[in-house]
């Protein structure tokens, strides 16, 4: 049972403030809460309660069982903190998380709504599965009430699973370019750049282009070529679709030890590979990676380089949210359909 006392300043060290005291510096212009609720009273403190003409003030008094709001958001963050999370320090029950590097960020989403099933705890975060930048701000924490009772708190951190931030790594990276009129040079490849600048994002950079025309046994050839050189991830653009002179996806899974999947429910991009030849990754791109900036090649690459090799299962669950609105002003990453 939560209590407020009410006590002489010089008797408060140590105790809590059960409100905010607000004090007003006419010299220096403020005006604002200069003690919060809930904070503790430190010896320098007293000195500037006198100064605002406080003789007596009322403490917080917390019965057995009680968590103060700090603490409750303090246990909480420490449980969600996983590799590349950083909490910081709390104030009046509120906890900033952020990344420690640039990555992907990854959390299980059914224990973030678990967590916020106890009205008392407000949860916030990013979407799942989009990459975010060093110091930024991935999920916040809020406690409601000024004090919890211990068995909420403990179901909080039961419930709370550790968010993690999957650092991006520069893979190797090749890209075999398919198509006869590409070959003969009718016209030019207009994905290498583009793809250049993708790869600058994840720290990586292009270690070779391979132009072949339509044959399935030239594009396989160009696929084994750049893995015997050390590739670790080939991406081959073109003849990707159902026509019957595309190849690629055959190509693929000739040289391909595990075909992860064909096909995904994602515009654009729906037909997008992916299959593993040992360590190395091999991908279909679609024809439209080329035109548009944003795909469903994407949030495949966003995976891969930061180590994770998404299921089939997985990927069937794009549908919801995978039609790019392809927005006036874009703000990719910052949509739903960055978030795969």
């Amino acid at each position: 049972m939560v209590k407020i006392s009410y006590v002489h300043v010089e008797d408060a060290l140590g105790m809590a403030l059960s409100h905010d005291m607000t004090q007003i510096d006419v010299k220096n212009g403020f005006k604002g809460a200069r003690f919060k609720k809930g904070q503790i009273l430190r010896e320098e403190d007293i000195p500037v309660l006198k100064s605002m003409g406080k003789e007596t003030i009322s403490i917080l008094e917390l019965g057995q069982g009680d968590v103060h709001e700090d603490d409750a958001a303090s246990r909480l963050a420490e449980r969600l903190s996983g590799e590349g999370i950083t909490a910081e320090a709390p104030e009046e029950g509120k906890v900033s998380l952020s990344a420690l590097w640039n990555g992907l960020l990854v959390y299980d989403e059914e224990s973030i709504h678990s967590i916020n099933e106890d009205p008392d705890w407000i949860v916030a975060t990013v979407a799942d599965k989009v990459p975010v930048k060093k110091d930024e701000r991935v999920a916040g924490i809020r406690i409601v009430p000024l004090i919890m009772r211990e068995e909420q708190v403990r179901r909080g951190e039961e419930a709370a699973l550790p968010m993690t931030v999957f650092p991006f790594a520069p893979l190797k990276t090749a890209l075999v370019t398919t198509g006869k009129e590409l070959a003969e040079r009718r016209i030019r490849d207009g994905f290498a750049p583009k793809l250049q600048s993708k790869l600058a994002g994840y720290g990586a950079s292009l270690m070779g282009q391979t132009v072949v025309g339509d044959e399935k046994e030239d594009i396989a050839a160009a696929i084994r070529a750049f893995l015997e050189q050390g590739a670790e991830l080939v991406i081959t653009t073109g003849g990707m679709s159902v026509d019957p002179d595309d190849r690629t996806a055959g190509a693929i899974a000739s040289v391909a030890d595990d075909v992860r999947f064909k096909g995904v429910p994602t515009v654009p991009g729906a037909h997008l590979m992916l299959a593993l030849s040992g360590e190395a990754k091999i991908v279909g791109a679609p024809a439209c990676v080329v035109h548009d900036e944003w795909t469903s090649l994407d949030p495949l690459l966003n995976r891969l380089f930061a180590g994770l090799i998404p299921t089939a299962g997985e990927v069937r669950r794009w549908g919801v949210g995978g039609m790019c609105r392809k927005c006036r002003e874009c703000n990719y990453p910052f949509c739903v359909f960055a978030a795969r």
